[in-house]
């Protein structure tokens, strides 16, 4: 922010707090703004980015007391037609009452006052550059959680990946980036989550594809299914059960924020390769049993609709 153009701004509004609020109140409205509206978050949009840096500007003077009391009088002295353009309009010299030099001892150029209060419009000393990397985990590990040994150029850290976390999910090492004049940065680590071969997820539920033969999707059945924690549970097929129905097994799914989601098992109808012998014979008499029966008897119908 230009120092000329300091005193123009309203920064309790861009803030969005009031002159009298306490610091509490600026910290706390500072850290909702700037989670809504850090660049992570708004994926590119030009506008919030924009506002981003607003706020942060805003806050830098507001959260520091002698720059904001210093804002403060200025911002008093420019709303009460004291300046104007980068002038100092109001009287001047001990018979027309306060001038520059009776608030600053001596000047007259505001542009060269802001630089003397607030650095010229220059930054403080910055933080660190924030660094990212990337660590691989087994899916077993996504959804329970786990420990990684991340290996940086200055050291390996060891940090804890949460339960639940997705694939491509970017987890934040407050602190671990580069170091800088105002403290380091931080660090930024993409998680990359290997494939199951039983298990895939859809948001918070687990979910499997069971095979099951044509005998225990027509007859029904009580079937064993594994699940993720290594346990077994029981699932029982309902005479008729049609290739692709969803079962639900309830609280055998992802665990987050104390709440465990469900596990939702497809069942997959398996059509034997090869039959011989007396299974064979068994399906000709089922066709010759059944014969009767069309399946597709409206099918050419519905086809013309």
């Amino acid at each position: 922010m230009a120092a000329k153009d300091l005193y123009e701004k309203d920064l309790y509004t861009i803030l969005g707090v009031k002159k009298g609020d306490s610091d509490a109140v600026i910290k706390k409205q500072y850290r909702k703004l700037s989670k809504e509206l850090h660049p992570d978050a708004t994926k590119g949009d030009k506008k919030l980015e924009e506002r981003f840096k607003e706020v942060s500007e805003a806050y830098e003077v507001l959260s520091d007391p002698k720059k904001k009391a210093e804002y403060n009088e200025m911002r008093d002295l420019y709303k009460s037609g004291g300046m104007r353009g980068g002038a100092f309009n109001g009287p001047r010299g001990p018979q027309g009452g306060a001038n520059y030099q009776d608030y600053f001892g001596g000047g007259g150029d505001p542009q060269d006052i802001f630089s003397t209060l607030f650095g010229g419009g220059r930054r403080g000393p910055s933080k660190g550059a924030d660094l990212q990397t990337e660590a691989t985990i087994s899916f077993r590990d996504s959804i329970f959680g786990s420990e990684i040994n991340l290996r940086l150029e200055r050291e390996t850290i060891t940090t804890r990946v949460p339960a639940g976390v997705k694939d491509g999910s970017k987890i934040k090492l407050k602190g671990r980036g580069s170091p800088g004049q105002a403290g380091p940065g931080d660090l930024f680590v993409i998680i990359h989550v290997t494939k199951h071969p039983v298990f895939t997820r859809d948001e918070e539920n687990l979910l499997m594809s069971l095979p099951v033969t044509f005998t225990e999707a027509a007859l029904g059945a009580d079937i064993a299914v594994p699940t993720l924690d290594g346990e077994e549970v029981k699932v029982r097929l309902a005479p008729g059960t049609p290739n692709g129905k969803t079962l639900r097994v309830k609280g055998r799914g992802i665990t987050r924020n104390h709440k465990t989601s469900d596990l939702l098992i497809t069942i997959d109808v398996v059509v034997p390769q090869r039959v011989d012998g007396k299974a064979k014979k068994a399906l000709e008499d089922f066709a010759a049993a059944t014969a009767d029966e069309d399946l597709r008897a409206d099918l050419a119908q519905r086809a013309r609709a």
